[in-house]
Parts: structure tokens; C-alpha cells; sequence
């Protein structure tokens, strides 16, 4: 089938006590990451967490110590939480019942980095199942359910994660899975960029001999095409985040959900009155904005592009400029996929207790540490087509801010006058961090993933040239078949006098291409 290729004023606040003994603000990403262990995202227990599995030696019962988990012991309750998941991943189970037997990855080596959570566990052993081999990292330090890494290690998956990962472990994690003797990936399954930049910089060799990419996130997507414009993209790659039944069913109802989940579990807040600016009104944002408007909250949204703002106003919402209502907001929500939407600036004009989180894929959209010229690198972007310039941190990671641990993900940020803003996650993505997310919305995701990776490695030499693509509608259409016996859907058939009249063919597609 036919394949679409794109190329393109001051405040009164009321005053709190601030500590005498003030907390180091140089403490690293690997600390608060140890604090975070316990997050609801993940249900193990934080008893041995000052040891880090990078020092452990650890085996599976199969004698094999190809993996570096929190504790390969919690194997069994993380097969539990695999198996529950799979209840309502029927169609990517069915999907792997189907083609099982044709073995249609065969011979693929796929190095992945996504969350590892039991939905992705899931797809993971799916993949397996249809024949790949398959080595995995965690895209995010916070996401991940470390009973599910170990439940994969003992199965035989090569898998390099533990939750509240410092940022180098994080790299290194990357690493073990790429850098493997007598082991080379020929397939990539990314969200967010990191597992392909990390490739392409440091081993341009394996990069060109790459035969597809799937990428499933705004941000990973967005450094593709940068990529592809540069010429610079020498493989296949498949954009699924802008699949229909990722975009508009993955960004839109999963997040409709869980954007309560994580708010309710880290901070308790009741959201009848509040008022709440959503930064973003794409799919993510307009779920987003449709719980809280639902719950009672009153709500803002900020756009910059002219015809979702249009759709905000269409459905409720009033469309303003951040520093509109900066000082009156209860809650503020990113979710853009771009940077340094909320800035040091929005921070210091915030009332007292605001809380501030994000919902978008990359932790660079609230301003933690601002890039400027002159000093050490302070966090990790992602600097894919030149160096990354030297960071000097002049956000709130500067010593006049008090940081308080209060709980699990949650950081209040003191501010010397005693204000203090609630941080959730240091500003990464917060359902994923802070909650879980319906497993259901995410079959729908996995098995997106599955046939693009079957697609891209399966396709005849040509086909796919090196550029970023979209999978055809067929493809999107029978994902969405795959899942509706779940709710007893039942399609209503075209005659074949209606499909001449609607130049369709019965069996679809019956979306354009552009949808």
C-alpha cells in the first residue's frame, strides 16, 4: 500500500517558615532519584535502595546475569502484574497468537527504550514470541515497575533498568544494550529520542546498519525529522506517535485519565473551583482539559497554534497567554513537547502552593535549569545535530531556593519570602512517574509498535527510503478491528452500491491518508 512521507506586578503571599538547616540545592539527579523509589508507579519495596544494582551481582534461575535490575527476587510478582496486564491487552495477544507461527521478526535484533511498565512488558514479549531478540532500557528514570524489569530478566530479556536511575545510569543503562560483543541491533523502538541519538552519535557504524526506526513520541519524532531535513537520517524510521490510534487514542483518552491519577496520588488536591492553565492543546492537552473541566475546575489553556486554540474555545475553554494568569492559577500544566514553556519568570510570580507539573514526554518543558552560557551541563537534553552548549544553572536550582522532599515525586520549592510551589517529578512526565496508566489505550499503542517494527523489517529493499513515514491507514484500521470485540462492537458492512458511490473499497481504508 501506498505510503504518505513527510518531509518536512507584586504579590502578597502568605508567609511560611522556611528551615533554618537548609538542603544542599547541588544535590544530584541520583539522590532525589533515591527518594523517589516508592512512587505509586511502582508497588516493590524501598528497603535496599542505597545499593545500586550497577554493584550487585545478580543471576536468573536460568544461570544468566545478562541484565542489571533493582532485584531479580521480585521476578514472580511482576510475572502477576504482567499477567493482569495482558487480561486487557486481548488484541495484542490475539495479534501474537496470529503470527506466532510465521515468525515474522525472525532474525530481527531489537534494542528498545521505552517505560517499563507490565503493559510494555507485554508488547516486549511479544515481540519475542514473533520470533526477536530483544535487549531494553527505560526511557525515564521515574517509570519504571522494577518488578516487571525483573519479571522480564528471569524470562530471558536483556533488560537494563531500575526505577530512580541517575542520569548517568541512565546513559549507561542506554549503553549496555547497544554495546553488546557479537550482538548488533538492526531495529530501534524509541520514545523520546535518546536510544536513536544515543546510536547515531556514538556508534554511527551500527546507526547506518539500522533497518528501521519506530519512534513513538512528539519529541523523538520532532529530532527525526530534524534529522531527515538535515540529511542525516541514513535508515527507514516510522512516526507512530501521529498514527491515528496513537494520537488520538493513546495521547487523548490515556491521558484524559491518568493527568487525575497522578495529581490525585502526589498531592490529594480536590479540583472543584480550582483553577487550573493547561500549556498545550494538542490531544494530550485536550485531555487533559476535559477531566479537570469535568471535576469542576476552571480552566485556561495556551497555544500558539491558531486552530487548536479555535477548538479550546469551541469547546469551553478560555485561550490566554501564560503570564495572563500566571498569578491567580492553582495548577499549571505542560504539555507541548517543546522547552522552557514555564520559565524561572512564571515560577517567581506564582501564588503560594501552586503546583506545577508536566505532562508532555520531555522533562524540558518546565524550566528546572536554565540554559545559559558559561558553566557545567545541568540536565539532559537532547543535542542531537550539534554540541550542546555549557550550561549555567540560573532557574531553581539556585541557592536562594530551598528544595523539600515531602514526599515520593513531590518537591516543595521555598522560595525566600516562604512561598513555596509544588514540583511533581522535577518537571518529567507525570503519569508515568507519579501513577500508572489504563492498560487498555495502551494495547492499542503496543500493537501500533508491533506492525510497524513488522512493516519496517519485513519490507522489500525500496520501499522504504530514508525518511520518516507514517504507517498507511490499513494498517491504523486494523489495529482498531484488533479491539473492538473488547466492547462487543459491532461493524455495519458497506453494500457494494455504497462503496462505489463513496469511491471506497468495502474492506477500507476509509480514512485519507492525511487523516
Amino acid at each position: 500500500s501506498q505510503q504518505i512521507q513527510f518531509a518536512d506586578d507584586m504579590q502578597e503571599f502568605t508567609k511560611f517558615p522556611t528551615k533554618t538547616g537548609r538542603r544542599s540545592l547541588s544535590r544530584s539527579i541520583s539522590q532525589s532519584s533515591t527518594d523517589s523509589y516508592s512512587s505509586a508507579a511502582s508497588y516493590t519495596d524501598s528497603s535496599d535502595d542505597e545499593v545500586s544494582p550497577r554493584e550487585k551481582q545478580q543471576t536468573n534461575s536460568k544461570g544468566s546475569s545478562n541484565f542489571c535490575v533493582k532485584n531479580i527476587k521480585q521476578a514472580e510478582f511482576g510475572r502477576r502484574e504482567i499477567e493482569i496486564a495482558e487480561q486487557d491487552m486481548s488484541a495484542l495477544i490475539s495479534l501474537r497468537k496470529r503470527a506466532q507461527g510465521e515468525k515474522p521478526l525472525a532474525g530481527a535484533k531489537i534494542v528498545g527504550c521505552t517505560h517499563i511498565t507490565a503493559q510494555t512488558a507485554v508488547l516486549i514479549e511479544t515481540l519475542c514470541a514473533l520470533g526477536a531478540q530483544c535487549r531494553w532500557s527505560a526511557c525515564n528514570i521515574y517509570s519504571t515497575q522494577n518488578e516487571v524489569a525483573a519479571a522480564l530478566a528471569e524470562a530471558g530479556v536483556a533488560v537494563f533498568a531500575w526505577k530512580g536511575e541517575s542520569e548517568d545510569d541512565f546513559w549507561w543503562c542506554i549503553d549496555r544494550c547497544v554495546n553488546v560483543d557479537g550482538w548488533q541491533a538492526n531495529m530501534i523502538l524509541d520514545d523520546g529520542g535518546d536510544l536513536t541519538h544515543w546510536v547515531y552519535k556514538k556508534y554511527p557504524s551500527v546507526f547506518k546498519k539500522i533497518r528501521g526506526i519506530v519512534e513513538e513520541s512528539v519529541t523523538g519524532v520532532h529530532r527525526l525529522y530534524q534529522l531527515s531535513k538535515a540529511g542525516k537520517l541514513c535508515v527507514p524510521a516510522m512516526n507512530v506517535n501521529d498514527s491515528v490510534t496513537k494520537q488520538k487514542f493513546d495521547n487523548l483518552y490515556c491521558c484524559r485519565e491518568s493527568i487525575l491519577d497522578g495529581l490525585k496520588r502526589t498531592t490529594d488536591v480536590m479540583f472543584g473551583g480550582k483553577q487550573v492553565v493547561v500549556c498545550g492543546y494538542g490531544e494530550v492537552g485536550k485531555g487533559c482539559c476535559a477531566a479537570l473541566k469535568a471535576l469542576g475546575a476552571i480552566v485556561y489553556v495556551t497555544e500558539i497554534d491558531p486552530i487548536c486554540a479555535l477548538q479550546a474555545c469551541m469547546d469551553g475553554f478560555r485561550v490566554v497567554k501564560l503570564s495572563e494568569v500566571i498569578r491567580q492559577v492553582d495548577v499549571v500544566i505542560t504539555c507541548t513537547g517543546n522547552k522552557n514553556v514555564v520559565t524561572r519568570e512564571h515560577l517567581d510570580r506564582m501564588k503560594n502552593s501552586c503546583i506545577v507539573c508536566n505532562m508532555g514526554h520531555s522533562n524540558t518543558e518546565i524550566d528546572v535549569v536554565s540554559a545559559s552560557p558559561g558553566a557545567v551541563p545541568a540536565r539532559r537534553l537532547l543535542p542531537w545535530l550539534q554540541p550542546l552548549p555549557l550550561l549555567l544553572q540560573t532557574s531553581l536550582r539556585t541557592p536562594e531556593l530551598t528544595w523539600e522532599r515531602v514526599r515520593s515525586q513531590v518537591d516543595h520549592v521555598i522560595w525566600p519570602d516562604g512561598k513555596r510551589v509544588v514540583l511533581l517529578a522535577e518537571g518529567r512526565l507525570l503519569n508515568l512517574s507519579c501513577s500508572t496508566v489504563p492498560t487498555f489505550v495502551l494495547s492499542i499503542t503496543a500493537t501500533t509498535q508491533a506492525l510497524a517494527l513488522i512493516e519496517l523489517y519485513n519490507a522489500p529493499e525500496g520501499r522504504y527510503k530514508q525518511d520518516v513515514y507514517l504507517l498507511p491507514k490499513k494498517m491504523d484500521e486494523y489495529v482498531a478491528s484488533l479491539h473492538l470485540p473488547s466492547f462487543d462492537a459491532h461493524l455495519t458492512e458497506l453494500t457494494d452500491d455504497q462503496a462505489k458511490y463513496l469511491g471506497l473499497n468495502k474492506n477500507g481504508p476509509f480514512k485519507p491518508n492525511y487523516y
